[in-house]
């Protein structure tokens, strides 16, 4: 059999060899992490290479991404359904092993990483869903929720930012089976990190209020599980291992050089790397004793058949529970859910009333919230601003012992009813680790997370939102006070670009809700989308609800919302006026004028952009005709809307002021007046079509 040396030497070959290959990629942070892995993977990780979704396996997240051929070699070499074609296809177009982790690609990776802290603040959510849900799930002798969230992370996730916002909660909500392993081999990109990075970094987290462990010899796997065993043990806060390594470990000229980091080591290097080792086999040749000695795969199948048996016994016990659990973990939404939707909008249709959307989106949270337990949402410190909490979600709270506090159970004697924990997150000022931490719990699975915050500070969090989109992960972002209609508080504050940046994002839904039925359906969109994230823009001015024949167009993203005919004027329209959230009021406005003047104009609400591109050509062309000028109007900036052929934008291109909304609407020219005005100069500018 072989040892753990020749395990770790499995590990470090594989990734030069792969970096070699694609003359691309970082091989020093795998060299220099393989002991650590041997000591994680080899002893601790609780995991099924034949099911990588396991409910109840052990989350393993490699923060510092750059370092993909570590957890690509660990998968493959544990059995994971990732042959060595793969690896040997390393960076290269539609093979399994990119650049950089990423979930849905590659079996048994659990999130994608690559923008450096992030991972960390994934795993910081995916361990408050750990424990959230055996809070909620487990009974008496009944533990079905019982694992662990690993990290390994590097000095650029500890540089980066979003690894104090992430790392501060993670404290705060003591969350115990989370488990990061600090590779500290003190170098990056530019060379030994002394002269720019001098934190004490144990210090740091020790005022967190996590458990440290450590500096321990990241080379020696011994000491190094026995780290990992002695965290096991501190369930009251997360804990920090702090690994002294070497990167490049292995080479004999590399070791301790930045030129470790990014770069091949170079066909030579690789040769007297292997001597240096003891390794005396040809590029991706790892003996069968080695193998052997990796291979996860029985072992995990009897941990995951252990988990059937105690999930079995849960069932016979806890039947309705059980069925809930699993309905949450796939994801499924519950039988009744289109109803509560349907409900949600009509309610909504019938009360007509007059509110801002950001007041809209919390009374469709007040249906979707009760309807769904699996709906967790929070606040960036804004929550009388965002409107984030319910009467279904009191705040999340735990005790001094680290338990989550109920905010009630109507449990019987034998426990078969739901307990409930507090729904209501305060995030604190902390839009970035928001984001991430939202993204690690749709991860996870068995929450629908969604958070809140101003559009404005949504640049703080874009790069999160971005993750979400790309991971195809449902996650819902309550953006508020979306234009200069917020008021005094100014440019700083009023979005300009952010509707039109956000848009641009692939595979984010953007809604940007005119009232209150809009924004119950956006919701309900939102809800539905289990593959993409969305983004809701809401206003902080009250909006006049929209009249409408009926509610069924909305969810294709825009819609046809009145005709000519509908102010008195019976004609085929002249004009298509597209407008968004608050500015559909404008058009309505414009068109009453337009009409005095025998100017037929179609209103077209189009709350989202990106849910209407989706809709069919036929559908498309009916709600925006062929030949018939289009004029754009939403206070923002205008380049987004030439995509859709119009002939005028009403917008803006420059930041706002402070002053109050209706002073600002009238001095930038967001007037039903300057609407009309500005539909009739494109007409006398082409030949009526009416």
């Amino acid at each position: 059999m072989a040892n753990d040396l020749q395990m770790a030497n499995a590990i470090r070959a594989l990734a030069m060899d792969a970096v070699q290959q694609a003359n691309s990629g970082h091989p020093g942070a795998p060299m220099g992490m393989a002991d650590i892995a041997v000591a994680l993977w080899g002893r601790h990780l609780k995991h099924n290479p034949r099911n990588p979704h396991w409910a109840d396996r052990d989350r393993f997240v490699l923060s510092n991404g750059h370092a993909s051929m570590l957890i690509y070699a660990l998968l493959h070499l544990t059995g994971y359904d990732l042959p060595l074609g793969e690896l040997k296809n390393f960076r290269q177009l539609h093979s399994k092993t990119p650049g950089h982790p990423e979930v849905g690609l590659t079996p048994g990776v659990e999130t994608t990483t690559g923008p450096l802290g992030q991972g960390i603040g994934n795993a910081v959510g995916m361990a408050l869903a750990e424990k959230l849900l055996a809070a909620e799930f487990n009974r008496e002798g009944h533990a079905i929720v019982n694992h662990h969230t690993y990290v390994f992370m590097g000095d650029g996730c500890m540089m980066e930012g979003i690894s104090h916002e992430a790392c501060a909660l993670a404290a705060a909500w003591k969350l115990g089976k989370l488990i990061a392993i600090y590779d500290d081999n003190g170098i990056s990109i530019d060379g030994e990190v002394a002269p720019w990075f001098v934190d004490d970094t144990p210090a740091r987290f020790r005022a967190y209020g996590w458990n440290v462990i450590g500096p321990v010899d990241g080379h020696d796997v011994d000491a190094v599980a026995r780290a990992i065993a002695d965290a096991q043990r501190g369930f009251d806060r997360p804990t920090l291992i702090v690994a002294d390594t070497h990167i490049g470990q292995g080479s004999p000229n590399r070791v301790n050089t930045a030129k470790a980091h990014g770069e091949a080591l170079g066909l030579e290097e690789v040769k007297l790397t292997r001597e240096a080792m003891g390794w005396p086999h040809d590029p991706f040749v790892v003996p069968r004793e080695v193998y052997a000695d990796w291979d996860a795969r029985a072992k995990g199948e009897a941990a995951e058949a252990e988990w059937d048996k105690r999930f079995a016994a849960y069932r016979a016990a806890y039947p309705e529970l059980a069925a809930e659990f699993t309905r949450r973990m796939k994801g499924e939404l519950p039988a009744h859910f289109a109803q509560v939707a349907l409900d949600a909008a009509v309610a909504a249709h019938a009360k007509a009333e007059t509110v801002a959307s950001r007041k809209a989106s919390q009374l469709a949270l007040e249906a979707f919230t009760a309807a769904l337990p699996e709906m967790i949402g929070g606040s960036a410190d804004l929550t009388g601003s965002n409107l984030t909490n319910t009467k279904s979600t009191p705040p999340l709270r735990f005790d001094l012992a680290g338990d989550v506090k109920l905010a009630d159970s109507a449990a019987d004697a034998a426990g078969n009813a739901s307990r409930r924990i507090g729904r209501h997150i305060n995030f604190g000022v902390r839009e970035f680790g928001m984001a991430a931490v939202m993204n690690g719990i749709s991860l996870h699975g068995g929450y629908i997370p969604y958070g809140g915050t101003f559009l404005t500070f949504s640049d703080y969090s874009r790069n999160a939102i971005r993750m979400a989109a790309l991971m195809k992960k449902r996650v819902v972002h309550v953006f508020t006070h979306d234009s200069i209609g917020l008021g005094e508080d100014g440019p700083t504050h009023q979005s300009i670009e952010h509707a039109a940046s956000l848009r641009l994002i692939p595979n984010l839904d953007v809604w940007r809700p005119c009232d209150t039925a809009e924004t119950a359906v956006a919701w309900a969109v939102a809800l539905r989308n289990t593959r993409r994230p969305t983004a809701l823009l809401l206003s902080r001015q009250n909006l006049p609800y929209a009249p409408r024949a009926g509610l069924e167009d909305i969810d294709k993203g825009g819609y046809v919302l009145a005709e000519a005919a509908e102010v008195g004027l019976a004609r085929k329209p002249q004009a298509v006026i597209v407008a968004t959230g608050s500015e559909v009021q404008l058009a309505l406005k414009a068109q009453e004028l337009l009409a005095a003047k025998q100017i037929a104009v179609r209103v077209v609400s189009m709350p989202s952009t990106s849910a209407f591109d989706r809709q069919s050509a036929a559908y498309k062309n009916q709600v925006l005709p062929a030949g018939i000028p289009r004029i754009a109007v939403e206070m923002g900036v205008t380049d987004y809307w030439w995509k859709y052929g119009c002939a005028a934008v009403v917008g803006i291109d420059t930041y706002g002021e402070s002053a109050p909304a209706s002073v600002l609407f009238k001095h930038f020219g967001f007037t039903p007046q300057n609407v009309a005005d500005t539909v009739r100069a494109v007409l006398q500018q082409s030949p009526s079509r009416g």
